[in-house]
């Protein structure tokens, strides 16, 4: 009830600003078409840049953007198959625009076109990260990155190891397309964080609902789609470099990127970035959290070539990281094990340094990728995309081996190295009767594991196949989309029982289709629709699993017995934009049959390797329901107030009882002040914000070797400002003070909440030289 007085309370302030915002009657209007044919190309999206206001074009191509205010806008014209352009204009009345899209040159640029036009279901919400905005988390992982976004948060397992969570889904219900492959790592661990470096992507975005047609099985969740900046092909020589320092952890972040062209080589492109990373053990607001440093060495190259319609591309990068495993997270004894959680505090506490002792990973993920593609000249569009991915993790138990030899080796005592190789060809027809635009795709996967060390799951191969159809329609103010695919999944698994080699074959099968739904209704209204399935098959750790997974400190046991999990999965929105006002509410019911999950035991387990809480993967049938809602006002032309609301309910309904690990309620708020030039910096800003997590109270009683705990409040200031340093030449320097008051507090989806609190205050210090842009 309190939180649909908060919801209440929400919509009737937005209604009371609503007044306030001041009446625009400039409009810009005109005609998208095909640069080559000259054809009017419908649903193409037109958006004002930084507005959250963006209508399509009908099937002449015609399009139109009115109710806004007199002064400067840059507009963006998109669709997939297509370059996307921008324009910048000036309104005083009205102004006509037409755009001419030129085949899109390269499949990272797909990639961005299929997180705002969605290659999913193009009616789903789509979150964004880009700009000034995912220039503030550099130097954050991947799932830090994106948890200020609404509906996303972290499953964490300490201080520096946390993967994204969307609306209460996580590790394999939510796929991560990095550029444009889909990312095939160890994922089914809690402790298993994305092998990506962010400072490949120029923009992050979030696919929330099931997405499974378009990409296949696994994206139940939702779809996390990392963005390259498309490359520079025939362009002069430019770059960046990025400086990030933390307070806490004495952590240092150096990257580069290098890019341009090739003098003499017409259609020509390439990138190379480097990223380098090293941080100590971090600090709770009372004491350090011993063996959590870490330290990344990664990189990036890419190349490109275009011509006459047609464009290849490569790319291959190398993650390469060691994390230290929080050492007060394995204990000997059971009795020491409750009292740690009884008391609250570690056992083993230790000063500042940089050195990762056992326990650690050891973790690297090498991705190479081919896409070719050829745009015909009646607007059709071939493209194939081929990849490789090598996933190598070692993980380092805190005792050494007894035998001196085997010690002297240092071997890890879990070692997982996983192949995967992908292919996909992708059709994106024409304009059907200038009404119906849609792609075909088909594609397959191919992926072996070998494991090494004390057995905790068997080796397997797998291999998959999937086709699909999505088609869409704009006609009468109607955005209308479906699509329906078609995915089989071969898997066999190799054991030893008792001395015997065991054979395992599974082989799963299910369709997934997709409707949705859009409507503006006027100038400033929009409602979307979408309602969708997807299906997951078991892996292998949910399958065979039985014995002590060192990074997450826990005893995991499967069940050979699990089906695979099948959802249903409906999610609408309503957005009322001005150029001061913009609000979004989203409502979403998610229904999984035969979820699986790692149910707590009621008693920890003691093996040779210590004292260990223990889980069981369990199936039941679970219903995610949830709400959505964000506020961005301006009420004068340099304050603004940013709210963000996620509600999360999750039920078991063949037990009538609530979900374990399962987000709490957030509310996030935040007023930022862009303070006028001074002393020739740009663009300068301060913000102040404030982060709400709610306790998870509807958990159910004695579930967990821990209650949940209570709630808590983050405060967080941020300051920024650009230095021009020339022509083509910019230095961008950020502060940032998280938990500015060094609040001590627990979050309930960190695993070692058991032992420890979360890290205190920490200072953070971005600068970034950008030059030949």
């Amino acid at each position: 009830m309190r939180v649909i007085q908060i919801c209440l309370l929400f919509l009737l302030g937005t209604l009371a600003v609503r007044a306030q915002v001041p009446s625009c009657d400039c409009f810009v209007k005109g005609v998208v078409r095909d640069q080559h044919t000259a054809q009017p190309i419908p649903g193409a999206l037109v958006l004002v840049v930084g507005q959250n206001k963006a209508v399509t074009s009908d099937e002449k191509g015609r399009y139109e953007l009115s109710g806004l205010c007199p002064g400067h806008y840059q507009l963006e014209c998109r669709i997939v198959g297509y370059q996307s352009i921008r324009e910048d204009i000036d309104l005083s009345a009205g102004h006509e625009e037409n755009f001419s899209l030129a085949e899109e040159e390269i499949h990272l640029k797909d990639i961005e076109i299929t997180a705002h036009r969605t290659d999913a279901p193009l009616l789903m919400p789509v979150e964004v990260l880009s700009g000034s905005d995912l220039a503030q988390t550099r130097g954050q992982s991947l799932a830090e990155s994106l948890k200020g976004l609404t509906g996303v948060t972290t499953l964490q397992t300490g201080a520096s190891i946390a993967k994204p969570v969307i609306h209460g889904l996580h590790s394999n219900r939510v796929l991560i397309m990095n550029n444009g492959v889909r990312q095939e790592g160890q994922q089914w661990g809690s402790e298993h964080a994305p092998e990506i470096d962010p400072f490949v992507a120029t923009r992050l975005s979030v696919v929330k609902g099931a997405a499974g047609v378009r990409y296949g099985s696994d994206a139940v969740g939702g779809v996390i789609l990392v963005e390259p900046e498309e490359l520079p092909i025939d362009k002069p020589l430019s770059g960046e470099l990025n400086l990030v320092g933390f307070s806490n952890g004495r952590q240092g972040i150096t990257s580069g990127t290098l890019q341009g062209g090739v003098k003499g080589w017409a259609g020509v492109g390439w990138r190379a970035q480097g990223t380098l990373k090293r941080g100590g053990n971090v600090r709770t607001p009372n004491y350090y959290l011993d063996n959590t440093g870490i330290q990344e060495k990664n990189f990036s190259l890419a190349a490109g070539y275009r011509h006459q319609g047609f464009g290849v591309d490569l790319f291959y990068s190398r993650f390469d990281t060691q994390l230290g495993v929080f050492s007060g997270s394995h204990i000997g004894s059971v009795t020491d094990l409750l009292n740690v959680i009884e008391q609250g505090e570690p056992l083993i506490k230790s000063g500042f340094s940089y050195e990762i002792n056992r326990p650690f990973q050891d973790v690297s993920h090498n991705l190479g990728k081919m896409e070719a593609h050829y745009h015909f000249p009646d607007g059709n569009r071939l493209q194939w995309v081929s990849s490789w991915q090598y996933n190598q993790r070692g993980e380092y138990d805190l005792h050494r081996p007894r035998n001196d030899s085997l010690a002297a080796l240092n071997r890890p005592e879990l070692s997982f190295r996983l192949t995967t190789f992908t292919n996909e060809f992708l059709w994106d027809h024409k304009p059907l009767a200038q009404k119906f635009s849609g792609q075909i795709g088909i594609s397959n996967l191919y992926q072996y594991n070998l494991m090494q060390g004390r057995p905790l799951i068997p080796n397997f191969d797998q291999w998959s196949l999937g086709v699909f159809a999505i088609e869409r329609l704009v006609h009468n103010g109607w955005e209308l989309e479906a699509g329906l695919r078609y995915d089989y999944r071969h898997l066999t698994t190799y054991r030893v029982v008792n001395r015997q080699k065991i054979t395992d074959v599974f082989a799963f099968r299910n369709a997934s289709g997709t409707l949705g739904a859009g409507r503006a209704l006027g100038d400033h209204l929009s409602l979307r629709l979408n309602l969708g399935t997807a299906w997951r098959a078991p892996n292998v750790s949910e399958l065979f699993s039985d014995g002590v997974h060192h990074g997450a400190a826990a005893y995991e046991r499967g069940d050979a017995s699990l089906r695979p999990e099948q959802a249903f999965n409906s999610i609408g929105s309503i957005q009322y934009s001005r150029p001061s006002l913009t609000v979004e509410l989203g409502a979403y019911y998610n229904y999984l049959r035969r979820y699986i999950y790692l149910k707590p035991q009621p008693e920890p387990i003691l093996t040779v390797r210590g004292a260990f809480p223990f889980f069981q993967y369990t199936q039941t049938d679970a219903s995610f329901r949830g709400v959505d809602a964000s506020l961005n006002w301006k009420p004068t032309a340099r304050l603004a107030w940013i709210s963000k609301l996620s509600y999360l309910r999750v039920y078991d309904e063949r037990n009538n009882a609530y979900l374990v690990q399962i987000p709490s309620n957030r509310w996030e708020n935040q007023l930022r002040y862009e303070v006028p030039q001074a002393g020739g910096w740009q663009q300068l800003f301060v913000s102040v914000g404030n982060l709400w997590v709610g306790e998870q109270r509807r958990v159910p009683v004695n579930s967990d070797f821990a209650p949940p705990p209570p709630a808590y409040a983050l405060w967080n200031v941020q300051l920024g400002g650009t230095l021009p340093m020339g022509e083509k030449n910019d230095l961008e320097v950020g502060l940032t003070v998280h938990n500015v008051f060094d609040t001590v507090y627990r979050d309930y989806l960190n695993r070692f909440r058991y032992y420890a609190d979360e890290i205190g205050r920490n200072i953070s210090l971005r600068v970034k030289w950008k030059f030949g842009a």
